[in-house]
């Protein structure tokens, strides 16, 4: 059996070069679909640069330029000279098709790159590597890299965006998190925010056991529940069993540890069959593997978007989650991991919320309030946060007994949190307060605020 020749339409690329020799203005169009390298044929790949060259100098671009700009860098005669640059003239009566030529090149150069990516693939898959998963994450970025690269977007007019944004404000106030933005379901955090709005990478930070995986669990359930949104979470610290049990102890309102180990009383046992049903329905999908590089992250989102569609992506935590790159210490693979996940939130389009560490010097300063500076690891979490939240317990850092010394006319704050927004890139800062319930894991309304509040059903 003959070898195929890799797919290529040597018309179209003769028709690319011929509608930019006969008309300049064509490149401007055809430069934003088309590369040198998505020419099969090196004189059509050496013309074309050639072309590109003349573009960026502001020169204009014809017969005569072109083979002077081709036999400047010697390359005059191996594209056939000036007949080969007449010929392509003569071709192509008009340019009034150049975009239309430009995309036949570009879909054909799109499948011979997909061919290259699969050679690459199986020589992956012969070398036998012990690590499996680096190996699938090596794949799957072969092929996103080139489902981005066949997918770039250029300018948009303003018109166009702002077309967007006179559609959104005709929404009636009360369904506008359907648009752009996503409420988390609690009011006055939702009064502050605006919801959490698509392509922003919203930050949760707090010292461990103060509920994070709790909140991020909540706000998703409630999208999900309440707005009908598509949830991804990446849980990199506890298993889908665990998540599975927090989110039915938070929706029945039961004790998480009785329900873990199977000992509800008979009212619990209907309240839990309930939640079960509810949550069943909903579009939330769960991935748990340890220890996963950015890129493999990167290539399940992007597969469970294009197969279902994602609304919300959910980390729990950037501590565990690794860049793939090598880095000189923790502090630059976290900054690493915070810039890759914003490129995901704008990629897909989506918010991502994360949970992040915060440092012990939290601890050492008489209120506890956590600020900016207490981001653990790095700095550089915070650089690349569109919003970042606090959550603050002072039940953490004293008990009732200390609480009453200190404040003998106050009660103790047990499960208060406030939920502080330190940074806020496109509105305010501010804070608001919520309950712990720690026994079903869930963070609710304070009681004199639950009116209208999606937990009151």
């Amino acid at each position: 059996m003959m070898d195929k020749l890799p797919p290529f339409d040597a018309e179209g690329e003769t028709s690319v070069i011929g509608s930019l020799l006969i008309d300049d203005t064509a490149i401007v169009r055809v430069s934003l679909i088309l590369a040198a390298k998505d020419f099969y044929r090196d004189q059509n790949a050496l013309t074309y640069a050639a072309c590109l060259t003349l573009y960026e100098r502001d020169e204009a671009i014809n017969q005569i330029t072109v083979a002077s700009e081709l036999e400047r860098k010697g390359k005059l005669a191996e594209v056939g000279g000036a007949t080969y640059l007449a010929g392509c003239v003569a071709w192509v009566p008009t340019s009034l098709h150049a975009e239309y030529y430009a995309n036949i090149v570009k879909r054909t150069s799109t499948m011979r790159q997909l061919i290259q990516a699969g050679a690459r693939i199986a020589q992956l898959g012969y070398e036998n590597s012990a690590d499996v998963a680096k190996v699938l994450g090596q794949s799957e970025e072969l092929l996103y890299a080139l489902r981005e690269g066949s997918a770039s977007q250029g300018f948009v007019h303003l018109r166009e965006v702002l077309e967007g944004c006179a559609m959104e404000m005709t929404i009636p106030k009360g369904e506008r998190q359907e648009g752009a933005r996503l409420m988390t379901g609690y009011r006055d955090l939702d009064k502050l925010l605006g919801g959490l709005h698509a392509s922003d990478l919203v930050l949760l930070a707090a010292r461990p056991s103060v509920g994070k995986t709790a909140l991020l669990l909540n706000i998703a359930e409630q999208a999900a529940l309440y707005r009908g949104a598509r949830v991804a979470i990446f849980s990199l610290e506890m298993s889908k069993e665990q998540l599975a049990y927090r989110l039915l102890a938070s929706r029945a309102g039961v004790d998480l540890q009785r329900l873990t180990l199977g000992q509800l009383g008979d009212g619990d046992t209907a309240k839990v069959t309930d939640a079960l049903g509810r949550l069943s329905e909903l579009a939330i999908y769960i991935d748990d593997a340890a220890g996963q590089r950015m890129g493999a992250m990167r290539g399940k989102a992007k597969q469970l978007a294009n197969q279902y569609g994602i609304d919300l992506i959910v980390l729990d935590y950037v501590g565990l989650a690794h860049s793939g790159h090598r880095n000189e210490n923790r502090q630059q693979e976290v900054g690493e991991v915070a810039r890759e996940l914003k490129a995901l939130a704008k990629e897909l389009n989506v918010p991502v919320l994360a949970a992040a560490q915060l440092s012990r010097a939290i601890e050492q300063r008489p209120d506890h309030r956590p600020i900016l500076s207490d981001l653990r690891e790095t700095g550089q979490l915070e650089q690349h946060a569109d919003v970042v939240l606090f959550i603050h317990r002072e039940d953490k850092f004293m008990d009732a007994d200390e609480w009453h010394r200190r404040h003998p006319a106050e009660n103790y704050p047990k499960g208060m949190a406030e939920i502080i927004v330190a940074k806020h890139r496109n509105g305010p800062t501010g804070a608001c307060k919520l309950l712990f319930q720690d026994t079903s894991a869930r963070f609710v309304p304070l009681e004199e605020q639950r009116t209208d509040y999606y937990w009151q059903e």
